[in-house]
């Protein structure tokens, strides 16, 4: 079944990363995959335009089907794959539910960390565009959203994942964002539920077999996030 999966993908890249998480959870090794630069443009190549006109990673096709969206490839895994590797999706509603709701906040989550990584390092956004105020605004905005999660996290208690006491799709795609934060130097002091969760979901096997590469060469966490 994986050697019917090809899988382009960058590292670091929290998008590419839920897919890869989800192919372990789904007991899926062995599937093709290639590792593309960032840096160096592939993601725009045409190997990657020929199954994806976004120009965009990661790029996933399984057989003939072709899904890049990395929360709709998540959700097909899990459909495809239902009684293999790890259940995804709880069956009781309120947990279902609640995974739902994690899972697509989990979509803003994401997007405000990004608008501070991309004004911080000056990615797509020029140079004449970037203005303090807006940074400004960005990092208390991404202060508030981290600390809905801290509350989130404190309500379901030590030990829990994103839904509760299971681990779930919610945990696949959002965990590399949180994954990132820490990377970018979030105090685990000052947000500790947080650091729990990471810590918990960094030792899964499913995470460390797709531990993005370059953070394995180069173990030291940024600052970015340092006052955060």
């Amino acid at each position: 079944m994986a050697k019917d999966m090809t899988l382009l993908w960058g590292t670091g890249s929290p998008p590419c990363w839920r897919v890869m998480i989800a192919l372990e959870e789904k007991s899926l090794q062995g599937y093709n995959q290639k590792l593309l630069s960032f840096e160096k443009m592939e993601h725009k190549s045409q190997e990657v335009l020929d199954i994806n006109p976004r120009g965009q990673l990661p790029t996933f096709k399984h057989g003939d089907n072709v899904i890049n969206e990395s929360y709709a490839a998540c959700f097909y895994l899990e459909s495809q794959f239902k009684s293999q590797g790890t259940k995804l999706i709880p069956d009781g509603p309120a947990e279902q539910a609640l995974m739902y709701q994690r899972m697509f906040e989990g979509l803003t989550f994401y997007e405000k960390l990004n608008v501070v990584i991309y004004y911080t390092f000056n990615w797509f956004v020029p140079e004449g565009e970037r203005h303090e105020s807006a940074l400004k605004r960005n990092k208390e905005a991404l202060v508030s959203e981290l600390r809905l999660w801290e509350s989130y996290l404190q309500k379901l208690g030590s030990g829990s994942y994103l839904a509760g006491p299971s681990f779930t799709l919610a945990d696949v795609v959002v965990f590399p964002t949180v994954g990132a934060l820490f990377r970018f130097g979030l105090s685990p002091e000052r947000y500790p539920k947080l650091g729990e969760y990471y810590n918990l979901l960094k030792e899964r096997p499913s995470v460390k077999a797709s531990w993005p590469p370059h953070w394995l060469e180069n173990p030291k966490r940024l600052d970015t996030l340092k006052d955060i």
